[in-house]
């Protein structure tokens, strides 16, 4: 057994495995990002938050994009229209080059997948082309599963999406634990029977995770 790794034995092990989000459990916060790049470009600090999730156009483009409804192409122009920006190339690859990968919970990630649990991504896709964020911060190697929503065509939290991850891990909800930063994406993986946790700043979210599954990802 790996040193920093406590594995659960036969009947002691209560789950089998871990699915998280991406944006803000795998990666560093976004906002923060987000409010620099929008500063950067000469917009107020909270254009590209309001555009995404204030502007009724934004708010519509957005979900399109989730699952692929739309391009990243796409999105990238209208959006970028709705910023007032003239340069609409590459604009999500431009507003998260930022943003950084979350160290303790791919430590984590690792971890678990080395003490034999099934580990799967579960994530509202940003777009995979020409920008793919997954690739961008490393995350493509960590997971046995991976579900992304444009590839789905539907998104969290309908939970339709949460029984397919599941399906594809070969375990039922009761087995697994789910970390993801938006509050309103927890419910209906507890409907599914899966534990769930809050994962983002200030929450503990890697040590309530290795307290669930046994696991000390000493870094």
């Amino acid at each position: 057994m790996s040193r920093g790794i406590h594995r659960a034995q036969g009947s002691e092990r209560r789950f089998r495995g871990l699915v998280l989000d991406f944006a803000g459990v795998l990666t560093t916060d976004v906002l923060p990002v987000h409010r620099a790049w929008c500063e950067s470009e000469g917009l107020a600090p909270e254009a590209w938050g309001h555009a995404l999730d204030s502007h009724p156009d934004g708010r519509r483009l957005y979900a399109e994009l989730e699952i692929g409804a739309i391009s990243q192409e796409e999105w990238n122009r209208q959006t970028a229209r709705l910023l007032g920006l003239g340069h609409h190339e590459n604009l999500m690859g431009r507003a998260w080059a930022g943003v950084e990968p979350a160290a303790d919970m791919i430590a984590l990630a690792r971890a678990a997948r080395a003490a034999g649990y099934t580990v799967a991504m579960l994530s509202n896709s940003f777009g995979l082309t020409p920008y793919d964020p997954y690739e961008a911060v490393g995350v493509w190697d960590l997971f046995d599963v991976t579900v992304v929503s444009e590839r789905e065509r539907v998104a969290k939290p309908d939970p339709a999406i949460y029984r397919t991850v599941l399906h594809r891990m070969g375990l039922p909800g009761e087995q697994c634990v789910f970390a993801d930063d938006q509050e309103r994406n927890l419910p209906p993986a507890r409907e599914v029977g899966m534990t769930t946790v809050l994962a983002g700043p200030g929450t503990g979210a890697v040590a309530r995770l290795e307290a669930l599954l046994g696991i000390d990802a000493a870094r």
